[in-house]
């Protein structure tokens, strides 16, 4: 008896170092590559609030998707991001138009107390994504809003890179993509860091004031008509 459980035993246990193995596949971790940007050196350039940064749904996650031939997404089986996806482009877009730029006052949104813009970056990325037989791609939109609050540009981008198919090189080429909106965010941005000054509203003339009441009573007053009588008397018949 025990010699017919043993075999038994043997294959379960197999089994289940088997499914304990696929269980516990590592799975690789990725990042946005953020490119080599230069680093910034004018301390009073060009002020950019850059945001918000608007991301599409599906991108909100940390799982990597991966285009399939018919347009439909899967989840990869050998890699996630590290991390926030929208934070990884937040802050790919804020070195790489900084040193485009070449200004420290490139910041994202929300501002701090005390920082004005010359110019506020409405960003938005509906699609940024790849697959094995996909070519990287990138839909977005931007609306660049000046200090007076006018919309000074307003522009929809489709962008495209091909790569060499692994999950890596599609991770790497979605990176550049991100680098080329930067780019081109930062020709448009260029042309508005001369603007002129806002010219302040014209002072109202200052109200006169007003004489306290005692003045008031030591000022001549006109005398007021008042009825004269007479001792003349009216009859009447």
């Amino acid at each position: 008896m025990t010699a017919l459980r043993l075999p038994f035993i043997l294959m379960l246990a197999g089994v289940l170092g088997l499914a304990g193995c696929s269980v516990h596949q590592p799975v690789s971790l990725y990042q946005l590559d953020s490119g080599s940007p230069a680093q910034p050196a004018q301390s009073a350039g060009m002020a950019v609030l850059l945001g918000p940064v608007t991301v599409a749904d599906y991108l909100q996650r940390e799982t990597l998707l991966q285009r399939q031939p018919d347009g439909s997404l899967q989840a990869s089986a050998d890699g996630r991001w590290a991390g926030s996806l929208s934070s990884d482009i937040d802050q790919l877009l804020l070195r790489q138009v900084a040193g485009h730029l070449d200004s420290q006052r490139v910041v994202l949104a929300p501002a701090t107390v005390g920082f004005t813009p010359d110019v506020q970056v409405l960003l938005t990325i509906t699609r940024l994504d790849s697959g094995e037989a996909q070519p990287a791609i990138l839909d977005a939109q931007w609306r660049l809003i000046d200090r007076r609050g006018q919309v000074r540009d307003n522009r929809i981008v489709h962008l495209q890179e091909q790569h060499a198919g692994g999950t890596a090189a599609q991770v790497q080429a979605q990176g550049v993509l991100l680098q080329r909106l930067a780019d081109q965010l930062s020709v448009a941005l260029k042309p508005l860091a001369n603007q002129p000054p806002i010219a302040e509203a014209p002072k109202k003339p200052a109200a006169k004031p007003v004489a306290p009441a005692a003045e008031q009573d030591k000022q001549p007053k006109i005398p007021m008509a008042s009825p004269i009588r007479t001792d003349m008397e009216v009859f009447r018949f």
